[in-house]
Order: structure tokens, then C-alpha cells, then sequence
């Protein structure tokens, strides 16, 4: 039994980087009628929930390590994770700045977010207790501003 290999059949399936190029020069000319316009809704599509991923990711990470760093008690380790809760608040609000509308989404994520945190660091160290619920407000200036671990 042989098994059929499908060939790509458009320079979007072919060599992306050519297509996007093609696609910004025919936009340029105002050369609608030729534009591949079902595979650059799919693009346009994908950088909306490109950004809400990232937003997330890094929302995730801000997380765990605060998590980390109130609740696990290993000082040796805390310089790193304030380290990375600094540049993780610096990206989000990179990313919030150049897309406010991100904001619309905050809670949602945050919410997300909790859950991936959460278990990660619970699987990480079984040996600590982290608590079920976030503990303090979760707006996005507290999120991003606050030294929790300074609060206790």
C-alpha cells in the first residue's frame, strides 16, 4: 500500500516569507483582485491570538515566579526570580502598550494563567503550600507593581 504525499500548490504553502512579500507589494498597488485574501484573514487572525498568547505566557510566568518567591522559602534563589518577575512585568507592559485592547482580556487571562502557575509550581515543589486562590487584588497595576512578598 502506498501512501500519497500532497505537494504544496500555493506560494503561501511554498516559501511563506516570498508570499508575505507578494501579499505587502500587491496591498501596496492597491492590486486587489489578485490578493490572496483567504490565507491573509487566516494570518491577520493568527497575530490577534498570537498576542493574546503571549499575553498569557508571560502572565503565567509572572506568576509562578511570584509564587516561587513568597511561598518557597529558598533564599539562595530569590535573586533570580525577582529577576524574572521584573522582566516579565517589563514585557507585559510592553505588550499592553502596544496594544491596549489587551486590557479588555486581563481578567480572563489572569484567570488562565492562576491554573498554569499554580500547578506548575505545585508539581515544581509538592514540598510547599501555595494557596488556591490568588491572595491579593488582580488588577493589572497591582499585578505589575506590587513586591508581594514584602507585604507579610
Amino acid at each position: 500500500m502506498s501512501s500519497t504525499v500532497l505537494k504544496p500548490t500555493t506560494l503561501y504553502e511554498v516559501d511563506y516569507l516570498l508570499w508575505t512579500e507578494e501579499i505587502i507589494s500587491k496591498l501596496k498597488a492597491r492590486d486587489f483582485e489578485y490578493l490572496d485574501v483567504e490565507n491573509l484573514i487566516e494570518e491577520i487572525e493568527d497575530l490577534g491570538r498570537s498576542q493574546k498568547r503571549e499575553l498569557r505566557q508571560r502572565l503565567a510566568t509572572l506568576l509562578e515566579h511570584l509564587l516561587k518567591r513568597i511561598y518557597v522559602g529558598m533564599p539562595q534563589e530569590y535573586n533570580g526570580w525577582e529577576r524574572t518577575i521584573r522582566e516579565q512585568r517589563r514585557q507585559i507592559r510592553f505588550e499592553i502598550k502596544a496594544s491596549p485592547s489587551l486590557k479588555s482580556i486581563w481578567e480572563q487571562s489572569f484567570d488562565l494563567a492562576w491554573e498554569f502557575a499554580l500547578e506548575t509550581v505545585r508539581d515544581d515543589y509538592a514540598e510547599f503550600n501555595f494557596p488556591d486562590l490568588w491572595p491579593w487584588e488582580s488588577d493589572i497595576d497591582t499585578v505589575l507593581t506590587v513586591n508581594f512578598w514584602e507585604i507579610e
